[in-house]
């Protein structure tokens, strides 16, 4: 098979200053076939290059949203990302099919624990209900979303947690560019995470 063509566009405003994504970032196999894309590196001033970021996305066939949690969303560069970029008649409307069939899915970093994503948690909501108006976009552009790969707990993770979260994150990264997905049965996980742990056992 040819291998997946992955592009990370990654938002996080305190990049510098976040462990968990620094362990995440480190181990990103270096290949032709994965591009990592800084928002914040490349658009400080939120200048978005619209034309430079549609051609990013047509030169791949898996899109990561990789980004921290921020108030139950995602950075406000992100946020400005989908507004530009997503065009009418490009990624949606009777012209826009220029993001069809694609895979995209999210990279989220959480303090908070899994436990306090639920009903009768702190934060009241699943992960993935929070994440449903990006489930939505990426349905009105005819992508498939795909759970998220979150790491949760982040505020209370020790060197070696972070180390071990970063290589897990590689090691997925890798089996994304060189396998086939099967996205029905990854639907019938809440994480990407948990469907890569039967793929590791």
């Amino acid at each position: 098979m040819s291998k997946n063509k992955i592009l990370i566009l990654f938002s996080h405003p305190l990049f510098e200053k976040s462990q968990a994504n620094k362990a995440l970032v480190e181990n990103i196999p270096i290949s032709e076939n994965i591009t990592f894309h800084d928002l914040y590196e490349e658009y400080p001033d939120f200048d978005i290059d619209v034309k430079r970021e549609q051609t990013l996305l047509s030169q791949h066939n898996i899109i990561i949203w990789h980004h921290p949690m921020y108030w139950y969303s995602c950075p406000p560069l992100m946020k400005q990302w989908i507004d530009m970029v997503l065009e009418h008649n490009w990624a949606y409307g009777k012209k826009g099919t220029a993001l069809q069939d694609k895979i995209i899915f999210q990279v989220i970093t959480t303090g908070g624990d899994k436990e306090n994503y639920c009903e009768t948690g702190s934060d009241r909501y699943t992960v993935l209900e929070l994440l449903e108006p990006f489930n939505q976009t990426a349905k009105v552009c005819n992508m498939k979303y795909l759970p998220p790969f979150v790491v949760h707990g982040t505020h209370n993770m020790t060197k070696e947690d972070y180390e071990k979260n970063g290589l897990v994150y590689g090691y997925f990264l890798d089996y994304l560019e060189n396998n086939d997905l099967d996205t029905d049965e990854i639907l019938q996980y809440h994480y990407l995470n948990e469907w890569f742990a039967t793929i590791l056992t």
